[in-house]
């Protein structure tokens, strides 16, 4: 579902290297967390899995599509929230949703239904007549990750989701996460918060200093480390070594 090969990024004219060769393959039907300090690369690792940075060599696969040969039928099969979202204020939600919808090519009838549902797990449906610009920091992240989900991407990409979001909408996305898997599709998402990435994720990934580190299942990262304990203990040891 998703494969990235040698895949490597650098700022500064080659002094700061923000992704050295990372190799990664994520398969259908599974939660993959991407975890890592400050500044180890996810955020610009999962840019150039969407597009929005050029790798200086390596490659990305998603869903059989090259993301710089078929960067167009990437896209249509995925979706991405970013960690600070831009959304255009001066729409309504309900205008950004139909904007969504016909961006994806999403049926009117199918539309309704999943915008009502979406609105529904989001507890945003009282709110979506209003101007994007009066809502607050949270109700910006709900509106984004319902336009995300409106036309069920093969692959959800997200960059620090739960940032900003109440506890029971933080639960609710969570669930989501995991029946949309069921269904065999992937999420890959980056997070700051170990223990939703340990109770949640199918397998984890950890960078740091632009390399991958470790990657795994719990059991399987257990066994690189000294604690043998949660992942936070695992983490920080592995990213001290």
């Amino acid at each position: 579902m998703i494969e990235i090969v040698n895949l490597s990024k650098s700022y500064n004219r080659g002094a700061v290297k923000a992704v050295d060769g990372l190799n990664l393959k994520v398969r259908p039907g599974e939660i993959f967390g991407f975890l890592g300090p400050n500044g180890a690369g996810k955020t610009t690792t999962i840019k150039m899995m969407v597009g929005l940075l050029k790798p200086d060599s390596g490659s990305v696969t998603i869903n059989g599509y090259n993301i710089l040969e078929d960067s167009l039928a990437v896209k249509q099969s995925i979706s991405y929230v970013p960690d600070t979202p831009e959304v255009y204020e001066k729409l309504t939600g309900i205008e950004y949703l139909n904007f969504m919808g016909d961006v994806y090519g999403v049926s009117g009838t199918l539309r309704k239904e999943r915008i009502s549902a979406l609105l529904d797990l989001f507890e945003l449906g009282e709110a979506v007549g209003d101007l994007i610009q009066s809502y607050s920091h949270g109700m910006r992240q709900k509106i984004v990750l319902v336009g995300a989900l409106l036309h069920e991407p093969e692959v959800f990409i997200l960059d620090e989701p739960m940032v900003g979001l109440d506890p029971r909408s933080s639960n609710n996305l969570k669930n989501y996460m995991r029946d949309h898997c069921a269904k065999g599709k992937t999420v890959f998402f980056s997070t700051h918060i170990l223990e939703v990435a340990e109770r949640l994720c199918d397998r984890i990934g950890i960078i740091h200093r632009g390399r991958l580190i470790a990657c795994g299942t719990m059991e399987e990262l257990k066994e690189l480390s000294e604690s043998k304990e949660t992942l936070e203990n695992i983490f920080l040891e592995l990213t001290e070594k």
